[in-house]
């Protein structure tokens, strides 16, 4: 199983940022996906997730600026994120987890910066 993320990076506030995880190696359609993110000295958190129905849910610090979603097609899920702020600052992370399967999976992470 491989979740490979890409998009991050360094903005301003207030800028945008595209990332994307490409999944391989797990039946993508059944498996619900999310983005999480972890600060400097602060625990993972969940920023969103969209389950394979494709219902959402986001951390309330990023609903309004945030949106994930889901191909299948390409098997891959995304997360735009608008109007950063400097608090978004973290190491995002993708995951996959599989309803009816036990564990979880998760990709190397990529860092996004926001800092004038």
């Amino acid at each position: 199983v491989q979740l490979q993320a890409c998009g991050g990076g360094s903005v301003q506030p207030g800028g945008s940022l595209r990332l994307s995880c490409a999944a391989s190696g797990i039946i993508f359609r059944f498996n619900d996906m999310g983005w999480y993110r972890q600060a400097p000295g602060k625990q993972r958190e969940l920023v969103a997730r969209i389950i394979s129905g494709g219902s959402t849910t986001y951390t309330d610090s990023v609903k309004g600026r945030f949106t994930i979603s889901r191909d299948s097609a390409k098997d891959a899920v995304y997360l735009q994120m608008n109007s950063l702020k400097p608090e978004d600052t973290a190491i995002y992370y993708c995951n996959a987890k599989n309803p009816f399967e036990r564990g979880e999976y998760w990709g190397q992470g990529t860092l996004v910066t926001v800092s004038s």
